[in-house]
């Protein structure tokens, strides 16, 4: 958590909001599912999509914050553009080679929104 915390201060907060979303949307919709183990992968593998994110994101932020406004853009542009490409290419792989579920992955993809909505909430449950 340390190290989390030298990279961005609410870094850790927003990576346990979405290990904690990816934990209810295991557990909530499994029992309805016809195929568990394609959702499982999808989700678990939409939800390390999430987190590589969320540390990509927080790293990048770092790395442009003191260069000028066009050079911080073109990067925080690029970053943006790898990011979305990975979740793309995840996505296009789960749905030609059926490995996992594309949706459960996009679900877990999501996590990263709802955990930074959740944040201020994760941030006291851990500062507590």
């Amino acid at each position: 958590m340390k190290r989390l915390r030298e990279i961005n201060e609410s870094l850790p907060d927003l990576m346990v909001g979405i290990v904690i979303f990816g934990i209810a949307a295991e557990l909530l919709p499994i029992w309805f599912i016809e195929d568990k183990t394609g959702y499982s992968i999808g989700l678990f593998l939409g939800i390390l999509s999430a987190l590589f994110s969320a540390w990509h994101m927080a790293y990048i932020l770092g790395r442009v914050i003191d260069h000028d406004e066009a050079s911080a853009t073109k990067n925080m542009q690029k970053g943006s553009a790898l990011r979305y490409g990975i979740q793309l290419i995840l996505i296009g792989v789960l749905g030609v080679t059926g490995l996992g579920n594309p949706i459960a992955a996009f679900i877990g993809m999501l996590s990263l929104k709802v955990s930074a909505y959740a944040a201020p909430f994760t941030h006291k449950l851990l500062r507590r």
